[in-house]
């Protein structure tokens, strides 16, 4: 059978990690991404208190300034790697590594970012993004020690990174001052003061407001785009007043002469780590993922956009300046040459000479202009000059605006996980937007105490490291979520490979050291001693992990849910119930915990060297099965009370169960009601101690210890490989299975042993439903088919019923299976209900084949399955019309489980409701449960799963943590 259905009970968020969240009303799925549908959920409910203050919170937040993903990432992104280098450095690159080794240089540096930014994109697409770029990512994937101490430096180096830039804007400026005359005191002293009002000036801008602070971002885009366009304009234009300078158009003898590398004084990685820190602007859009309107889109369009466009247009500037300028050129008519006999250049073509000035055997040049010499060459290419200048004062101003509103928004994300003492003042926010105004003081004053050192060589390694640093752990924090193999590291964005990621990690960590090895020296032991500070300190609020889907709850401190599948499987012995371990087997392979949970019935003084033998007996039975799960029993006295030892007692630390599975009790009509009752109470038990429940139920039962020898069969075939009734009796161990007075009827006795190794046991042929007890215990280790994993989503609420379908379709044997989605709603409304939905999996990273809206859910179910339904519960009616009243008291007094009237009339909508499930589920193959309502017999509340999930395939029923 390939059709399986997954099942949902109640609306409560199973997180055993994020504990602070106990005592809270969890808000839903939906609220959670603010996309509450029209009147209710996906039953058409009404809200919950906490829905209500989500939805509240959703609403007062629409007034908050939110950018797309063209202005808040790609504008930003754009203006940061256009620095300054574009214009004054890119043309000197190609002089010294040539036209090849320029293209290089660049495509190596955008390997670098692109690897980074795909890294980016997967986490930033991978659940919610808050405010804090680089620091939030890091520190959700890693945890604190690596998310706050890069956090730290991170805002510290876009601090920094303020000064360099205005220092750049500021050394132009005097450039002109200089050549015009007008120097105020002397150069460094000028740099001092047209750096200090200009932050002062960028400041102002930034307190202003982000909407300010996104228009001045476009009008300088406008003019550095503009200043672009007018030097590949100019390239165009020969002009014989240029000639002299070394501007000749496209040529190709200059191209040739330009083509291969002349490094004077420097090396292709001394070459590289200058032009490095250009390409280092990737995360300005991702630092300010708090002001983004959807970061999940924007982030990774507009970074991977902009890595593109500018990496294109670096390439384009190498290639156009290599064939239109020369290497060297004096700048005087005086070199024109007629002759040209002596010369060999690529200008001699011209009528140029330009040897005269050329170094000899390392010296100094003379020329001072071409690609070597002149930092303002193009200008004098461009088509109108200015607009260089202007292109350059566009550049730097912008990077520098962008560092200025980056920091803050960084630190003030860092702030509020209280990590580091004595900081937290700095991260409150004022007005709708919640502008960091101290953080921007505070990283005004860092900028400005480095402005007035007016030294960017001393500065830029430092800051072009501690982004390497950054880029690396965000490389590294999606190689480590991809090899833990979480179930909650889901990225929508889909192009992006661990192992690529950790190539990028290490490519960072070499460049760290091409740039600067003392630089990068001082960035590790910096990066190292925060992490052994935040270690030792150990801050607990967040939820560490990037392994995260749904918040904890309202009013939680961050926390998200973390907590994947971790499972106490009451099997008894392990193979007593294949298919009970094998389809949990198949959601926590790799990714949760496991426990085969035994209670052995003893009302005497267990036999702890039996216990013992049973334990390692049957625990290696799990490890020749590769089955990855812990055998557990206790001895208890009855099967609840040994339930609750292990509820209690199970795992270790972290690795502790928070599910609790169970086989469906097929025999309950038949059975003790007794044995019902204790059953139910395992299940309230769990929820008392905060497990979730997930029950299996299989037409043809889950127990086959009486077709194996209760439980003693120790097969050595691997649970991934289809294992029939004659596979089984081919090794098996016979054992004497007569019962030993504790009860225990899967323990065997010591006295009567016997294996017979590697032979065959003699067996009898199986009944019919033997055959078909054992041919289903096997389903789930074959391979399915193609077909459906169907969850019906009838409450809205935390996340377990779609990770479970989720976890399993992942798998190679379900990989075939498509997961269906049914919801409840209402018939005027259908196809809302369905977008609504499809675009809450679509945020959730769940893929999907199909979303059914079930407009006819209320609908009164048909006669037969009310007179279905009201045959079953008849033996277990009070009838107490038929009584005296003290009779009836007294017998509802000792056995609770009887339905009064009251309770058939009180729950009626309630049963009808299910029966009218069992119809639409019948017509799906599907099934649900719902929790007991409180003063519901439990006889009642077991009584309304059996029509729902009689005559149905595979069954099995969530019902998630309280």
């Amino acid at each position: 059978m390939s059709e399986w259905s997954l099942q949902k009970c109640a609306s409560k968020t199973l997180n055993t990690e994020a504990q602070t969240c106990d005592a809270l009303e969890q808000p839903s799925l939906v609220l959670v991404h603010h996309e509450p549908f029209e009147d209710g959920f996906a039953n058409g409910e009404e809200l919950t208190p906490a829905e209500e203050a989500a939805a509240k919170e959703a609403s007062e937040s629409k007034g908050v300034v939110k950018f797309g993903w063209i202005k808040g990432v790609l504008v930003r992104c754009m203006l940061n790697i256009w620095g300054v280098m574009l214009f004054i450095r890119m043309t000197w690159i190609v002089g010294q590594a040539g036209i090849a080794y320029s293209c290089i240089i660049v495509v190596m540096a955008t390997v670098v970012t692109t690897i980074t930014g795909c890294s980016t994109s997967a986490i930033a697409t991978n659940g919610f993004v808050r405010g804090g770029g680089a620091y939030y990512l890091i520190s959700r994937s890693l945890g604190p020690e690596f998310g706050g101490s890069i956090g730290l430096i991170f805002a510290f180096a876009n601090a920094v990174a303020v000064a360099m830039y205005v220092v750049g804007f500021a050394e132009t400026v005097v450039e002109l001052l200089i050549n015009s005359g007008a120097l105020m005191l002397d150069e460094i002293n000028d740099v001092r003061i047209i750096g200090t009002i200009t932050v002062i000036l960028l400041l102002g801008v930034s307190v202003a407001g982000m909407e300010w602070e996104a228009k001045a971002q476009i009008f300088l885009l406008f003019i550095l785009v503009t200043a672009i366009f007018n030097y590949f304009i100019g390239t165009f234009i020969p002009v014989e007043s240029k000639e002299k300078f070394g501007f000749f158009s496209y040529d190709a003898g200059i191209l040739a002469d330009n083509f291969g590398p002349d490094f004077r004084g420097e090396t292709f990685f001394s070459v590289f780590s200058i032009f490095f820190p250009a390409a280092t602007g990737i995360l300005a859009g991702a630092n300010i993922s708090g002001d983004l309107a959807d970061p999940q889109m924007a982030i990774p369009k507009g970074t991977l956009l902009a890595i593109l466009i500018t990496g294109l247009v670096y390439i384009g500037v190498a290639i156009s300046a290599g064939a239109c300028i020369v290497r060297d050129a004096t700048g005087m008519e005086s070199n024109v040459t007629l002759s040209g006999l002596n010369c060999t250049d690529a200008a001699c073509k011209f009528g140029y000479d330009f040897t005269s000035c050329r170094p000899v055997e390392g010296g100094k040049s003379a020329c001072k202009f071409g690609l070597y010499n002149d930092f303002q060459v193009m200008s004098v290419v461009s088509g109108f000059g200015p607009l260089i200048t202007a292109g350059i004062f566009s550049a730097t101003l912008s990077s520098a605006l962008a560092s200025l509103v980056s920091a803050p928004k960084v630190f003030q994300a860092l702030c509020k996980d209280n990590i580091y003492p004595g900081i937290a003042v700095f991260g409150k926010g004022y007005g709708k937007n919640n502008e960091p105004l101290r953080g921007y003081f505070l990283t005004f004053g860092i900028a400005l105490a480095f402005i007035l050192i007016a030294e960017l060589n001393i500065i830029a390694p430092i800051i072009s490291n501690f982004f390497l640093a950054s880029y690396a752990l965000i490389n590294f924090s999606v190689f480590h979520a991809s090899l833990a193999n979480s179930p909650g590291w889901r990225p929508s964005f889909k192009y992006y490979n661990m192992w690529v990621s950790l190539a990028g990690a290490i490519l960072c960590c070499v460049v760290m050291f091409i740039i600067n090895w003392w630089a990068a020296l001082l960035t590790n032991v910096i990066v190292l001693s925060l992490y052994i500070y935040v270690s030792y300190k150990k801050p607990g609020e967040p939820d560490w992990t990037v392994r995260h889907s749904i918040k904890c709850g309202v009013g939680c401190s961050d926390g998200v849910v973390s907590s994947r599948p971790q499972c106490l499987v009451m099997t008894g012995a392990p193979n007593s119930r294949p298919a009970l371990l094998h389809l949990v087997h198949a959601f926590t392979k790799n990714v949760g915990l496991m426990l085969c949970g035994h209670v052995r019935a003893s009302s005497r003084r267990p036999n702890f060297k039996e216990l013992n033998s049973d334990m390692l007996r049957y625990q290696r039975w799990l490890l020749n099965n590769s089955s990855k799960a812990f055998y557990t029993p206790v001895v208890a006295e009855d099967l609840r009370q040994g339930t609750q030892y292990l509820l209690q007692a199970a795992g270790l630390g972290r690795l502790r169960p928070n599910t609790l599975v169970l086989g469906f009790k097929n025999d309950w009509r038949i059975g003790d009601i007794k044995d019902v009752e204790t059953y139910i109470n395992l299940m309230h038990d769990a929820f008392d101690f905060q497990y979730g429940v997930v029950i299996l139920r299989l037409r043809e039962g889950l127990d086959i210890s009486h077709i194996q020898g209760q439980g003693t069969v120790l097969y050595t075939e691997p649970l991934h490989q289809p294992v029939s009734f004659k596979q089984y009796v081919d090794v098996v161990v016979s054992v004497d299975m007569s019962k030993d007075s504790d009860g225990d009827s899967s323990k065997p006795s010591s006295k009567a042993t016997s294996v017979q190794n590697k032979k065959r046991s003699p067996t009898l042929p199986l009944n019919v439903a033997d055959q078909r007890l054992l041919d289903a215990s096997q389903q789930f280790q074959q391979k399915q088919g193609k077909g459906t994993i169907d969850v019906w989503w009838l409450f809205d609420d935390g996340g377990l019923t779609l990770l479970i379908p989720y976890l399993i379709a992942n798998k190679k044997k379900w990989k075939d299976c498509k997961i269906r989605v049914f919801i409840g709603g209402k018939i005027n409304r259908i196809d809302h209900d369905r977008r609504a939905m499809a675009t809450l999996l679509s945020k959730f990273r769940i893929d999907f084949s199909d979303i059914t809206v079930l407009g006819d859910i209320n609908t009164k179910p048909k006669s037969e399955g009310l007179t279905e339904f009201a045959q079953m519960i008849e033996p277990y009616k009070l009838k107490e019309d038929d009584m005296e009243q003290e009779a009836a008291e007294k017998l509802k007094s000792e056995e609770p489980w009887r339905i009064t009237d009251n309770e058939l009339e009180l729950y009626r909508a309630k049963s009808n409701r299910q029966i009218r499930l069992n119809e639409l589920l019948k017509e799906h193959s599907m099934t649900r449960k719902d929790a007991k309502s409180p003063g519901e017999s439990q006889t009642m509340s077991w009584s309304s799963t059996e029509p729902r999930s009689q005559h149905t395939p595979p069954v099995t029923f969530i019902h998630e943590a309280h």
